[in-house]
């Protein structure tokens, strides 16, 4: 028994590692190749280590790409984006985690389907509607489909969430004179915190990553969101892979930070919607 636990772990182990190798080393790779030269980013053999270290690249994508400007639309859009998208999400998910009405599960069914419907069925019909109204190459092209397209999942999660509230604490509040929207601000929404902070992270990320509409909806240069902007970084005769490194590499900070200052929210986040719903 104790050579089997023994085995068992040291396999455990290697798995383990094995797994974190397949996830990291393209994350190394990617930061290692964004701090080579130019020249050496697309050297043949392929540096393991930059050699100089230089953050030449980074100047290329940011002064010769104008990689700025598309951090800022990325921000504008997914901030906004997410706002809503949680402002939405906490109304209609306690309503439907404490509504009694009929057809809750209809409409959870529902939800459910529109978080996992494919985008790419999606693109021609809302083209042509944008294009009809004029907001093609703007903000408000890109902003009002993200939050259609996460606003299900939100829904889902926060409501899941929000059944684990005591309902003692809301009738509580309503004794003391509270209106229901100070009762939902108040005392219910500190407590589904969690919920919260897992929506509004998976919604942002799915927004600063999105490629397809974005592509579609806004060709002018001055709308493009950080995806499209490192897609076309290259050209028909020289692909700059020093500077799309690089631009990656910033790309995936904001990212990184969220779950990194968020990741027992995340955790707890999920555990519970899972448990409740």
């Amino acid at each position: 028994m104790r050579r089997r636990s023994l085995g068992a772990r040291w396999g455990l182990a290697i798995s383990t590692a094995l797994v974190a190798v397949f996830v990291l080393l393209p994350i190394y790779w990617m930061v290692a190749t964004s701090f080579k030269t130019a020249a050496n980013a697309s050297a043949q053999p392929p540096q393991l280590f930059p050699d100089p270290v230089s953050v030449e690249n980074y100047g290329i994508a940011f002064n010769d790409h104008g990689f700025g400007q598309y951090i800022l639309n990325s921000l504008v859009v997914s901030i906004v984006a997410t706002a809503l998208v949680l402002v939405l999400g906490t109304l209609a998910g306690y309503a439907l985690g404490r509504a009694k009405m009929r057809g809750t599960f209809t409409i959870l069914v529902i939800l459910l389907v529109l978080s996992v419907f494919p985008v790419i069925a999606l693109i021609a019909p809302l083209y042509l509607m944008m294009r009809t109204i004029g907001w093609l190459n703007s903000y408000q092209a890109l902003i009002i489909p993200y939050t259609a397209l996460n606003l299900p999942f939100a829904i889902w999660i926060l409501r899941n969430y929000f059944i684990g509230v005591p309902k003692e604490m809301e009738e509580t509040a309503r004794i003391d004179g509270a209106s229901p929207l100070r009762t939902v601000w108040s005392v219910v929404l500190p407590m589904a915190l969690p919920g919260v902070f897992t929506a509004g992270i998976f919604a942002f990320t799915a927004c600063w990553t999105e490629f397809l509409m974005a592509l579609s909806f806004n060709s002018a240069n001055e709308f493009r969101t950080i995806p499209v902007g490192i897609a076309l970084f290259g050209n028909a005769h020289i692909t700059p892979f020093g500077a799309i490194f690089a631009a990656s590499t910033v790309a995936v900070v904001p990212i990184a930070i969220l779950v990194l200052v968020f990741k027992r929210s995340v955790v707890s986040g999920l555990t519970s919607g899972a448990i409740k719903g």
